[in-house]
């Protein structure tokens, strides 16, 4: 059985998410079948998560996705079949799946057409006779999808010759219809056809190619870990694929523009020593493979970041991947590093997001300074780094509030990046390094494929360090004033200035606001 954490954040962060407000009024489509009186109950529209309360869906759990994407090239449309193992965990008389800007055709469950009907962004589907709980169901949906159209939010990044995508982190359900939540983690195929001169690529390893004989190819592969919605990669495109050997004899796959793989190998031959050096902090790689994506396209409005965490590919704008190590190395390790903390393990809710942020940023800048980079603040160690950090430690808590407690609007801003990190510095103060290490790998242990939550983090700092750390973790974490440092006592917070005494309400750029960059 796989296994789902507990939610354990504050019950006051969690709010009123029990009912789903629709953007859009429901739409049944007249050629679906008309369900019969509707008994038993609706499974919920909602998993109740503090940053994104419409994302998900209770009712079931899903153990695996079945994508067949096929590309067309003249119409830059996407034919798509999703197929879904799930097994109830009450009586459903309906169920829901995330699911924006899809054309959908069909909808079967276990075989059998079901009446279906968009409701804002959730695919209602309606069984003959109520699904009784505890019971395994296959649910396909049939549709076309639209990779240039204009949806916020949208995982798609379209290219010249294809596409990519960026589910992080509430669009997957803009690529494929599922429970859109990184809570419930499941297996991943994906088949993806393509036309003569492109390649299709997905998360896992190629486990087959099949020359359809009417110049399209099939690429299909597998992932041997679960997979959380906003990991997913699929892309297209004038690829090719540049294989070399990690540590260990781990296979490295990198996925490059034809064009631009000459200019891009310094950056690519960069990977099998970052990983040898997180191997040695956090552990073997966890998953089968990893390598870069930089997807064909630089334009600023492509997507707002700088490089993406997507399972076993990271997702770059290539321009970034042209400049010198001491420029992109450290960037490039906070990416690695979400392999563990984010994809190997990944938030229980969207409020634990500092868990990836925090730890990506810390071995980040941990790399940087080993190697005697001066950051963007010209500081070439992390206790400057982390005094400097410390002396806005109440700014930030009054402008983006405390480190694990995130709205929609600021999730991405440094507090869950340098604030995380902040937090981790104080942790490794209070314990010592190598009991730190031993909570990191006793916490990625314990967690591997599956969610974890800010509170079970907390309780294996405690647990391994042998005290009770949740005082002293849940003031680093929800407090409103700044802590003491362990092992500083001359460090000072900056007082609070009136200018910065309104929270902030715009919505932040993913990554960008990384101090590895």
């Amino acid at each position: 059985m796989r296994y789902r954490t507990r939610v354990t954040a504050p019950a006051a962060l969690l709010g009123t998410v029990a009912a789903l407000s629709v953007a859009a009024p429901a739409h049944a489509d007249p050629e679906t079948a008309t369900p019969g009186p509707e008994t038993g109950t609706p499974g919920p529209e909602t998993l109740g998560d503090p940053v994104f309360p419409g994302l998900g869906n209770d009712g079931y759990r899903v153990s695996s996705y079945d994508l067949d994407f096929a590309y067309d090239a003249s119409t830059r449309l996407v034919d798509a079949t999703v197929t879904l193992t799930l097994t109830t965990t009450q009586e459903l008389s309906r169920l829901s799946l995330d699911a924006l800007g899809l054309d959908v055709h069909e909808v079967l469950l276990d075989g059998v057409q079901a009446a279906r009907e968009q409701a804002g962004q959730k695919l209602r589907i309606t069984p003959a006779a109520p699904l009784a709980a505890q019971t395994t169901a296959t649910v396909t949906v049939t549709y076309t999808v639209d990779p240039r159209a204009a949806l916020a939010p949208t995982a798609w990044v379209p290219t010249p010759d294809g596409f990519a995508v960026c589910p992080q982190p509430n669009a997957a359900h803009t690529v494929f219809p599922c429970n859109d939540h990184p809570s419930d983690k499941a297996d991943f195929t994906f088949r993806v056809t393509v036309p003569a001169g492109l390649k299709g690529v997905a998360s896992g390893r190629l486990v087959s190619t099949e020359d359809l004989g009417d110049g399209r190819t099939a690429y299909c592969y597998r992932s041997r870990e679960p997979i959380a919605t906003e990991l997913v990669q699929i892309t297209v495109g004038d690829y090719v694929i540049k294989d070399r050997q990690g540590p260990h004899g781990l296979p490295l796959r990198d996925v490059v523009p034809t064009a631009r793989a000459t200019a891009l190998e310094p950056a690519l031959a960069l990977t099998p020593n970052l990983v040898s050096w997180i191997e040695q902090r956090l552990g073997a790689f966890p998953f089968e493979t990893y390598g870069l994506l930089p997807c064909n396209n630089d334009a600023s409005n492509a997507f707002d970041f700088t490089g993406l965490e997507t399972q076993t590919l990271t997702l770059y704008k290539p321009n970034f991947l042209l400049q010198a190590e001491k420029s992109i190395g450290s960037h490039m390790m906070h990416e690695l590093v979400h392999s563990y903390f984010g994809n190997s393990v990944s938030p229980a809710t969207w409020s634990d997001l500092w868990l990836n942020e925090g730890h990506a940023d810390f071995y980040g800048l941990l790399y940087r300074y080993e190697r005697g980079w001066a950051d963007s603040l010209g500081l070439t160690t992390m206790e400057a780094r982390m005094k400097d950090t410390y002396a806005r430690g109440d700014q930030w808590r009054r402008t983006s509030g405390p480190v694990a407690a995130p709205n929609e609007a600021n999730l991405f801003d440094s507090q869950r990046y340098l604030g995380g990190v902040l937090v981790l510095y104080a942790l490794r103060q209070q314990v010592g390094e190598n009991v730190f290490a031993a909570i990191e790998s006793t916490f990625l242990g314990r967690f591997r494929n599956a969610s974890a939550s800010t509170a079970d983090y907390i309780a294996v700092a405690s647990e391994v360090s042998g005290a009770d750390q949740s005082g002293f973790l849940r003031d680093w974490l929800y407090g409103t004033k700044t802590p003491r440092m362990p092992g500083h006592p001359d460090w000072t917070v900056t007082p609070v200035s009136s200018a910065l005494r309104q929270p902030q309400s715009r919505p932040s750029a993913p990554h960008d606001n990384s101090a590895t960059l």
